[in-house]
């Protein structure tokens, strides 16, 4: 039974990860919005339903990595050493992923591919306005639960307005940075110097709080 359903498992995720990958090419080469459901199933050889299945909403087909990153989010703060303060813990977050180099943190011509398209659609960038709050909720909860508060301590949730703001600056920066330098190192220096000035200003609003 446990050999059937990994297999139905790992089928389901293919099937997903296919439908994904397949959707993703085709806003990136059209647009977002000249691109339908329908045909995002012909193209990826399944049914109009196994994709609503899988993807609730045609934006999640080109944010497909969005859990991914809450889980992420989650686990900075539930496996840091109880050394490092949270605001620390995400500062250390933002080093790891330049150092590995994670998809998140690409500042590349590949990269620029997905923000033109962000850009070049109002409903996908309503969708993005959505995810940073939903994700400044996310920060807010795992906040507060790691120094034992309520899940909506104030400290916790300017903690994660503070961290989100910070983090969405340097992302702005660092893609703006490559588009005009064409490099991706400065772009990644400049991600890298907000972050660490943004956690600075973090420390000092936050002093006397369990988060810094």
């Amino acid at each position: 039974m446990t050999t059937t359903t990994d297999r139905r498992t790992r089928k389901r995720l293919a099937t997903r990860q296919n439908i994904s990958n397949v959707a993703t090419h085709l806003f990136l080469e059209r647009g977002f919005d000249h691109v339908t459901v329908d045909e995002i199933a012909t193209a990826a050889d399944v049914g109009r339903m196994t994709v609503f299945n899988h993807f609730p909403r045609k934006e999640d087909m080109f944010f497909d990595r969005d859990e991914e990153a809450r889980e992420m989010l989650r686990d900075v703060l539930r496996q840091r050493d109880e050394s490092i303060a949270p605001i620390e813990a995400y500062r250390l977050l933002a080093h790891r992923l330049v150092a590995e180099q994670h998809p998140a943190v690409n500042f590349s011509a590949r990269s620029q591919g997905f923000i033109e398209t962000i850009e070049g659609s109002e409903t996908l960038k309503a969708r993005v306005r959505a995810i940073r709050d939903e994700i400044a909720h996310v920060v807010m909860t795992a906040l507060a639960e790691s120094a034992g508060q309520q899940p909506d301590d104030p400290d916790a949730k300017l903690a994660a307005s503070l961290l989100l703001a910070t983090w969405t600056v340097a992302f702005i920066q660092a893609h703006q940075t490559f588009r005009q330098k064409r490099d991706t190192k400065r772009a990644t220096d400049a991600f890298l110097a907000i972050i660490d000035k943004g956690a600075v200003g973090q420390k000092a609003a936050l002093a006397g709080t369990p988060y810094s």
